[in-house]
C-alpha cells in the first residue's frame, strides 16, 4: 500500500511540475494584466498553482488545463479584492500608478490601449483580455465564462469595435515633432 502512495504522489508531482513549466508565462502575463504590479501577480499565480495543487486530481483532461488555471487565477484575483478593502480611491491610485516615465512612443501606445480596455464595461473587457493576453478562442473563452458562444463572439466584436472607435477618435499626434 506504501509503494501505491508513493507512487500516486510521484505521478501528482510529476504533472504539476509539467503545469507549472507550461503555463507559469501565461499564467503570470494573464495576472499582471489584471493586477499591473509585478509582485502582486506573483502572489497570484503562486496562489493560484497552490490550489491547482491541492485539486489537481479533479484535472481529468491535460488539455482543458490552461482554462482551468486561468479560472482559478481569476477567481483568486477576486477573493483579493473581497479581503481588502482599499483605503485611497482609484483617482489616487492611478495617480501613483502613471507616475512612472513612458520613454518610448511603444510604451505611451501600450499605456493607452490598457487604458481604453480598463474603460470597458466587464462585459466586454474580460473576454478580450482573455483573448489577447490568454490566447484562448471564443469556445475556451465561452466555457470560462459560463456563456454562449455566440455571445462572447458578439461582445468579442463589440469589444474591438469599442477600441477602434477610441483609435479613431484620438487625436493624431504621432510624429507631429519629427518634421
Amino acid at each position: 500500500m506504501s509503494a501505491q502512495v508513493s507512487y500516486n504522489m510521484a505521478t501528482k508531482q510529476v504533472r504539476y511540475e509539467a503545469l507549472v513549466k507550461a503555463l507559469h508565462g501565461d499564467l503570470f502575463r494573464y495576472a499582471y494584466w489584471l493586477c499591473h504590479d509585478k509582485h502582486v501577480a506573483e502572489d497570484l499565480v503562486q496562489e493560484t498553482f497552490l490550489r491547482a495543487w491541492r485539486a489537481l486530481d479533479s484535472l481529468k483532461d491535460e488539455k482543458a488545463a490552461k482554462s482551468w488555471l486561468i479560472t482559478i487565477l481569476r477567481r483568486e484575483n477576486a477573493r483579493r479584492f473581497e479581503r481588502k478593502r482599499f483605503e485611497m480611491s482609484e483617482y489616487e491610485e492611478a495617480a501613483i500608478t502613471d507616475t512612472k516615465s513612458t520613454s518610448s512612443e511603444q510604451e505611451i501606445e501600450n499605456y493607452w490601449l490598457r487604458e481604453k480596455i480598463a474603460q470597458m464595461p466587464e462585459e466586454y473587457r474580460e473576454p478580450l483580455v482573455l483573448q489577447i493576453i490568454g490566447g484562448f478562442s471564443g469556445e475556451e473563452i465561452a466555457k470560462q465564462l459560463d456563456l454562449n458562444k455566440n455571445t462572447v463572439m458578439t461582445r468579442l466584436f463589440r469589444a474591438r469595435n469599442q477600441l477602434k472607435e477610441a483609435l479613431d477618435n484620438t487625436p493624431k499626434v504621432r510624429g507631429q515633432y519629427n518634421g
